[in-house]
């Protein structure tokens, strides 16, 4: 599998997590070589949570940062790389500053914070990264030369305490394990529990749903399994909407950048679908796509029009097997307004029942 689905979730992720405490932007493009930020943090005076309540990640976040989460460690090249990208935003910083004539401080320059499941000896020694000897931050957490502005976060190094809980649950193995169940554990009024459940349960959803799964990603399952399972407890099966709209509101702010009128609109009919093949959709369908079964955008011609019912059915149902595509035909006789309630709210088999009877 592409890192893809883990780059969705720990934007997701992080961005819950942050909002409460300042602005936050996901897949921040940078110029003058195009390139995107993961997680571009800004703090406000006053927050509306204390940072106190997310342990080390609110300490991360009491300063403007660059968030960049690896799935595997980072090699030096892609060290050096989020290094790149923070010197193109202190110096976007920098040149606006002289724009409108206002100060930009060393004090004021931003943060770069490197999430990593875990951390070489070679990787730390050949960017000389040290451990804080204030003893403010504890193990697992490194950093560069004071002027590079850059931290290293080991997640398996870190101690088990609730103070690392929210980074904990972006490790591996035996460490994200640790942290799934100590946050499916946590009392049902923390007021982060029960989003981050349902962010964990959709990535579930989505790695289960993928094809050729690798031994890492079945070891994930089994880690996502608790939060999934007690998610569906809490969520579906006592039949709540509700956390499937926040879901697919969630989703689509991430992986578009935010929630305009249009995709808000759509989100209504979305939720007609089966969690599983919703979650499908909103990861494999453009915006455009989005709209044009969800929304109100048009489709300007028959053979754009074959290819896009193509395209659903194969996303929706995860192959377009011989049967469904013998019933495309008939499909495409019926008018865009009678087709596309049919797309989305009949079963593969009463479609094909349906299309039987055209």
């Amino acid at each position: 599998m592409t890192r893809k689905p883990h780059d969705q979730f720990a934007k997701q992720y992080l961005e819950e997590l942050l909002a409460p405490l300042g602005n936050v932007e996901t897949s921040r493009e940078i110029s003058p070589e195009i390139r995107q930020v993961d997680v571009w943090f800004v703090p406000t005076p006053s927050p509306a949570t204390a940072p106190e309540n997310l342990g080390l990640l609110g300490r991360m976040a009491t300063t403007a940062c660059l968030l960049e989460p690896f799935r595997n460690p980072p090699s030096p090249a892609e060290v050096l790389d989020c290094q790149s990208k923070l010197n193109s935003v202190r110096s976007e910083m920098r040149r606006k500053a002289r724009r409108e004539r206002t100060s930009f401080p060393e004090t004021d320059w931003p943060h770069l914070w490197i999430l990593s499941p875990s951390c070489s000896t070679r990787l730390l020694n050949g960017f000389g990264a040290r451990l804080n000897q204030s003893g403010n931050w504890g193990d697992g957490v490194y950093f560069l030369p004071e002027f590079l502005k850059t931290g290293l976060i080991a997640i398996n190094q870190l101690p088990v305490t609730e103070d690392t809980l929210w980074l904990r649950v972006l490790g591996k193995r035996g460490t994200q394990k640790q942290a799934i169940d100590e946050l499916v554990a946590l009392p049902q009024q923390n007021p982060y529990r029960q989003t981050i459940l349902q962010i964990l349960a959709n990535w579930r959803i989505t790695i289960n749903e993928s094809d050729n799964l690798s031994e890492q990603d079945r070891e994930l399952l089994m880690n996502l399994s608790p939060a999934y399972l007690k998610w569906q407890e809490e969520t579906l099966e006592q039949g709540k909407l509700e956390g499937q709209r926040q879901m697919a509101e969630n989703f689509l702010r991430v992986r578009f950048g935010k929630l305009d009128p249009e995709l808000a609109s759509a989100i209504a009919p979305m939720l007609q679908l089966p969690p599983q093949e919703l979650t499908r959709l909103l990861f494999n369908l453009e915006r455009e796509e989005l709209l044009l079964w969800f929304g109100n955008l048009p489709i300007q011609d028959d053979t754009s029009r074959q290819e896009a019912v193509e395209r659903f059915l194969r996303v929706r149902f995860g192959e377009l097997d011989p049967e469904l595509a013998s019933a495309i035909a008939p499909m495409l006789q019926l008018s865009p307004q009678e087709l596309t309630p049919l797309l989305i709210t009949l079963s593969r088999e009463q479609l094909l029942e349906r299309c039987s009877l055209l």
